[in-house]
């Protein structure tokens, strides 16, 4: 794939087996996955051996982490690493969020994300490296992509736009992009 348009009317939402949410699979590799998790309460996160996670709060006031007895707050649009094996358990005091979700197999791929200001002026044009998988997904609405011939493709928030080849992707309008880079291990 060079570049594909992820919507979210697409995106299978799947309940928990615990019954606290339900996650929705934007995107997922042999040593990777990118979900949207809706967290509806209070309670423990699943335990994912090997896995490292990277939580950013989408919708929502946040949460409160505890994992290995150390307490964090996740604060909306800041994305927040920590390992998926570790005991972790979630405190929601504002109510339920919504999580943007990258986890990787720890030793065989690693992910980074930042949240990106996308301006009218300029935009975005983030690269795209080979041997590397980037994601764009809009965390507000206002922004489009702009394709190599120089259309325009509107984005609704928590669209993806994925990226797996050498190159850039041009984001325009006015908003913030969740910006996801998957590489793998050497």
């Amino acid at each position: 794939m060079n570049e594909g348009v992820l919507r979210w009317s697409a995106y299978r939402a799947v309940p928990w087996k615990n019954g606290g949410g339900t996650t929705r699979e934007v995107a997922k590799g042999a040593d990777w996955r990118v979900s949207v998790a809706d967290v509806a309460g209070d309670g423990p996160f699943s335990h994912f051996p090997d896995t490292d996670r990277v939580i950013t709060p989408v919708e929502g006031e946040g949460m409160l982490l505890t994992f290995s007895g150390t307490r964090q707050r996740v604060a909306p649009l800041t994305p927040f690493a920590f390992p998926g094996d570790a005991p972790t358990d979630c405190h929601l005091p504002s109510g339920p969020v919504r999580n943007l979700n990258v986890m990787t197999r720890r030793g065989r791929a690693t992910a980074r994300v930042r949240i990106v200001d996308v301006t009218v002026s300029g935009g975005a044009e983030p690269g795209c490296e080979a041997d590397e998988i980037l994601l764009l997904m809009p965390v507000t609405e206002g922004l489009t992509l702009l394709t190599p011939d120089g259309r325009t493709t509107p984005l609704a928030r928590l669209d993806g736009v994925r990226r797996d080849t050498p190159g850039t992707v041009r984001l325009r309008g006015e908003g913030k992009a969740a910006e996801i880079r998957i590489t793998a291990s050497p």
